[in-house]
């Protein structure tokens, strides 16, 4: 029997006396506003923070009533408007992909009755294990502090990060191909969690994204717009760089370049950025071993989920995006926002900023230097597209 055959093995052998299938549950649908704090209006998404004993949220974008709507971003780019003049230290209002399944799980795991109509089939690159319902049967057991025996486990793609003083857009590759359960320890084996990020702070630049910078996040909207370009200039080809820039009133911004001994000066994404960075910051490069820009662009192509949310951290209050993480350590890469590290404490953010708010609106994809308006000459990476 394999690691992987004793795995599952073990995983169901635990699981067994605690199997409620999707069968033995009633559905229910959602008040988003009352219940969540989620409003829309015309094409904004607004999440709040702290509804009643709600906090936090997250939706995921729907093709129909039955199924997630998938991307494939590559050889193109994808943009918003984001609104994060309401986010203090500690919270973080997040767009990103998964590689969810399009029907949520109905079709691989029959038991499954709700599918993406009620949201099942969520997955990520921390496998999370807080998860009431995966691959079709109830996470019941081994609960201890809101975490399960089950995680579940895929490929993701941080487009945005953020709160007012602190920003990252992070490549998260697995090698799973699908969402994949988890049991346990087996649960930090399958993705890399941490992944290949750049924060402009991190990489050297405190005067780039904040109140009144650069990317000013004073009441102002934010367009960010992501760029994935492929070896071959199609959307079949090998993922080699994400490129990052904004645009704020009118004018097109490129994303700082890094500043860091050891780093080329660079403002994208590559495995050769991520490389450098695992070298500089001393740590393992688990981003290569999880199959690098490659493996992220193959869950592109199998197709991935859009998923927004608003957040806060019970593990690390939120430190490692924009204050210094961990922190008892010290040297480069250690620093990664301004805020305090004492800030980020979810008891004192749900108290004291519960009517903190993020807002996406005017969401766009399609051809490079399709969703924006700017000088298409200009290089907003490290090679001119």
């Amino acid at each position: 029997m394999s690691n992987r055959e004793a795995s599952v093995a073990r995983l169901e052998s635990e699981n067994s006396k605690h199997e409620i299938g999707y069968d033995n549950c009633a559905l229910d649908g959602a008040a988003y506003s009352s219940t969540y704090g989620i409003t829309t209006s015309g094409d904004t998404i607004n999440l709040g923070f702290v509804t009643g004993s709600s906090v936090g949220s997250r939706v995921y974008l729907m093709q129909d009533n039955s199924n997630y709507r998938k991307f494939n971003l590559l050889n193109g780019e994808f943009a918003f408007y984001v609104d994060v003049s309401q986010l203090p230290c500690g919270l973080n209002g997040a767009l990103y992909f998964t590689q969810m399944d399009q029907d949520g799980g109905t079709k691989r795991f029959p038991s499954n009755k709700a599918g993406a109509a009620y949201g099942t089939g969520y997955c990520d690159a921390q496998c999370p294990r807080d998860l009431k319902f995966i691959n079709g049967q109830a996470n019941v057991a081994g609960w201890n502090a809101g975490t399960g025996n089950l995680g579940s486990c895929c490929s993701k793609m941080d487009i945005w990060e953020a709160n007012s003083f602190a920003t990252a857009y992070t490549a998260h590759p697995c090698n799973v191909n699908s969402a994949t359960a988890c049991t346990g320890g087996s649960c930090t084996s399958s993705c890399d969690a941490a992944g290949c990020d750049f924060n402009s702070w991190r990489m050297g630049n405190d005067t780039f994204y904040g109140p009144g910078l650069t990317v000013d996040t004073k009441s102002k909207k934010i367009t960010v717009v992501t760029q994935f370009i492929t070896d071959d200039k199609t959307n079949q080809g090998n993922l080699i760089q994400i490129n990052r820039f904004y645009v704020q009133n009118g004018q097109v911004i490129p994303n700082s370049h890094t500043s860091i001994t050891g780093i080329d000066p660079v403002n994208s994404i590559s495995d050769n950025y991520c490389f450098q960075k695992r070298a500089a910051f001393s740590e393992n490069n688990v981003f290569a071993s999880m199959g690098g820009l490659k493996q992220m662009g193959a869950a592109f192509k199998a197709g991935m989920v859009l998923v927004m949310s608003i957040w806060d951290d019970y593990s690390a209050d939120m430190l490692w995006l924009d204050s210094d993480y961990p922190t008892s350590a010290s040297g480069p890469g250690v620093s990664r926002g301004p805020c305090s590290t004492s800030s980020g404490v979810p008891s004192d953010v749900e108290k004291n900023y519960a009517s903190a708010t993020v807002s996406f609106s005017n969401i766009k994809w399609g051809e490079l230097n399709s969703t924006f308006v700017g000088d298409a000459a200009v290089m907003y990476g490290d090679i001119l597209i």
